[in-house]
């Protein structure tokens, strides 16, 4: 599985101490920025390109993105094909792991104005470690949800 990681200023810190503790780990990352601090930069331009990766081969990639609340961040991701981005930003860390259980998420975005560094390795430890369940009703729901989305964007 490739993970790839995606943020702007808000989540910079974050991106980074995640980015070298995956690899660490044994995961293939990619870094699709920002690459630098920049207080004036934008997330979707980041958020953009972690997405479309997660939407060409969503069997074999998860991202992780970042950004101040992570719900814009999310919001981008969700309007790519094959992408659905859950949003953390503190609180209950189960809910976490039932995204993956219950919806397949495969894109994790996390609100790094709210969440510390040691809270976020771990959701996204859990997160990456979490199976969808193959119950027939949570295979029943997301097919809808790709039936509509398909609707939609025809």
């Amino acid at each position: 599985m490739k993970i790839h990681l995606a943020t702007d200023h808000a989540g910079f810190s974050h991106k980074e101490e995640v980015r070298l503790w995956l690899e660490a780990e044994g995961f293939s990352v990619t870094d699709h920025g920002a690459s630098d601090y920049d207080g004036q930069d934008d997330f979707p331009d980041f958020i953009s390109l972690a997405a479309a990766a997660v939407s060409k081969k969503p069997s074999e990639n998860k991202a992780v993105i970042f950004g101040g609340s992570g719900q814009g961040e999310a919001m981008v991701a969700n309007r790519f094909k094959n992408v659905r981005a859950t949003v953390y930003y503190g609180g209950n860390e189960e809910i976490v792991s039932l995204s993956r259980q219950h919806n397949d998420a495969n894109v994790l975005s996390i609100g790094a104005r709210f969440v510390g560094l040691d809270e976020t390795k771990k959701v996204i430890w859990d997160w990456l470690h979490a199976d969808f369940l193959t119950d027939k009703k949570y295979q029943r729901r997301n097919k809808k949800i790709e039936t509509i989305t398909k609707k939609i964007y025809s």
